[in-house]
């Protein structure tokens, strides 16, 4: 499939869809968008709507798909021909939800105003450029609230601790502060690409889609979108996810020195199809989840769209 390109002229009397139109979009490089208008760039809103539409998003996918992940983890977590216990599935969902509401709100209060300022300043045949760097900007805002989060979760989700509250005061007091933060450069290793990647294909994506289509998505289109976008990037992301999770779940133990030092070990005690363990229920998670996620992210941002006065409507298709 050739790249994806989208380009409209505002002041071009030959019509987007027009023989002269398509042949010269076939020239970008990527799925891009101008337009002849500029609408001023409300930074505050921008950033509002997307901490609200984001939260939303992330509570939803969290509280629907939460099992699945406990699962996955416990696959990670099983060295040799472990067994894996299939009680307690919804342990830490609570404190997860308290972790979830925020990193969520914060990676898009991050990543829509980035996107669109980014979009704003670069050439509009790069416009996967700002998609891939407003997801890594996300990720790494939202990582300060993510990892804590993760590391709660999956040690009470391999029953090691019965409550969040718990687990993060023996945390602290067994392995000091940092213990929290257990496994945050394999988390960043993991996440960083994880977001560039699956947000640039979705964003690409629906333009490539709303190119062809001629006329805006609906939600079951987004989902569809976001569901291919997540299951794609989850499959490709799980060797860090494996080794992100060993990291965060060994505690004080320090069976593993770092990330080399954990990759080499995994190799060489249980194989290199380790690396993938879990990839099963990670892409259907992931899949499930980006389906869910971007079909109530797109619907939260239309309704609040819908909300502003009228002369505040976007008008400008680059911010899609």
């Amino acid at each position: 499939m050739g790249p994806l390109t989208l380009a409209v002229d505002a002041k071009s009397n030959c019509g987007v869809y027009s023989d002269a139109c398509n042949r010269k979009m076939q020239k970008k490089l990527f799925a891009s968008v101008s337009a002849g208008e500029e609408t001023p760039f409300d930074f505050l809103r921008t950033l509002l709507e997307g901490v609200i539409a984001g939260g939303t998003a992330g509570v939803v996918v969290e509280t629907a798909l939460y099992p699945i992940d406990t699962i996955k983890t416990r696959l990670q977590a099983a060295r040799g021909g472990g067994k894996i216990i299939l009680k307690g599935l919804y342990s830490g969902l609570g404190g997860n939800i308290a972790g979830v509401l925020p990193a969520s709100a914060v990676f898009l209060g991050v990543y829509e105003p980035a996107k669109q300022k980014l979009l704003r300043g670069l050439p509009e045949n790069l416009s996967a450029v700002a998609h891939l760097t407003a997801g890594a900007l996300g990720g790494l805002a939202a990582s300060f609230i993510r990892v804590p989060t993760e590391v709660v979760k999956q040690r009470m989700q391999t029953g090691q601790f019965a409550s969040a509250p718990n687990a993060v005061r023996l945390i602290v007091a067994k392995e000091g502060f940092k213990g929290l933060y257990a496994g945050y450069g394999s988390f960043l290793l993991r996440d960083l690409p994880f977001d560039a990647l699956q947000f640039c294909l979705y964003e690409q994506l629906r333009i490539g889609y709303k190119l062809a289509a001629k006329r805006d998505l609906n939600d079951p289109e987004n989902a569809i979108i976001g569901a291919f976008a997540g299951a794609l990037t989850g499959a490709i992301t799980t060797p860090l996810d494996v080794i992100k999770t060993r990291l965060m779940v060994q505690g004080s133990a320090n069976q593993y020195k770092g990330i080399f030092d954990c990759v080499q070990t995994i190799v060489r005690d249980e194989g290199p199809q380790a690396l993938l363990k879990g990839i099963g229920p990670r892409v259907l998670w992931i899949g499930i989840g980006g389906s869910i996620f971007f079909g109530v992210l797109e619907s939260t941002k239309r309704f609040l769209a819908e909300k502003r006065p009228s002369k505040q409507q976007y008008s400008n298709p680059k911010q899609d």
